[in-house]
């Protein structure tokens, strides 16, 4: 029988300049064995004992070395079939909220970074589940929906403080 697994996330890093949204792009390394070359949004598999949230946040620092001042959890879930395991995974989505200008300093998995518009974004990205959680994020939580309010979930990691201090930097 097909095994279901939730064992990765995946997050959109985003940052606004006078209040238009640029999204954080990274490209894999040529000389990953997976999906070598594409550009995607952050992902990474869950840890035991850690919540979906908390990898995320933790890929959000150990690939960027960004510092989240905003963090919320996407209303949707990436799915694929992983014919060698005969199983479905389903990532949930989140996205992180940066200051604009912040220094991205990369890890060893991604050869490259880009900060860009939605639509480039929407362009560059390969995969449908990222494209559609790209769209969401820039509808609901980057657009400031009220849905996108709704879904925030900084003060699970401490970040309810940090946001009071970075709003009026970020506006």
């Amino acid at each position: 029988m097909t095994d279901i697994k939730c064992i990765i996330v995946e997050v959109c890093i985003f940052s606004k300049n006078n209040g238009i949204p640029h999204y954080l792009l990274l490209k894999r390394s040529t000389s990953d064995t997976l999906y070598p070359g594409i550009w995607q949004i952050i992902t990474g598999g869950i840890r035991p004992n850690e919540k979906a949230y908390e990898t995320a946040y933790r890929e959000v620092r150990e690939e960027t070395n960004l510092t989240p001042f905003r963090f919320y959890v996407g209303p949707h879930i990436s799915s694929f079939y992983d014919a060698e395991n005969d199983a479905v995974h389903l990532a949930p989505l989140f996205a992180a909220e940066v200051k604009h200008g912040e220094v991205t300093k990369l890890s060893s998995e991604h050869e490259a970074h880009h900060w860009c518009l939605y639509k480039e974004a929407q362009e560059l990205l390969v995969w449908p589940g990222q494209k559609q959680g790209l769209d969401i994020v820039h509808r609901y939580i980057a657009g400031e929906e009220e849905a996108g309010q709704l879904l925030e979930i900084s003060e699970k990691l401490s970040l309810k403080s940090k946001v009071s201090n970075n709003s009026a930097k970020n506006s």
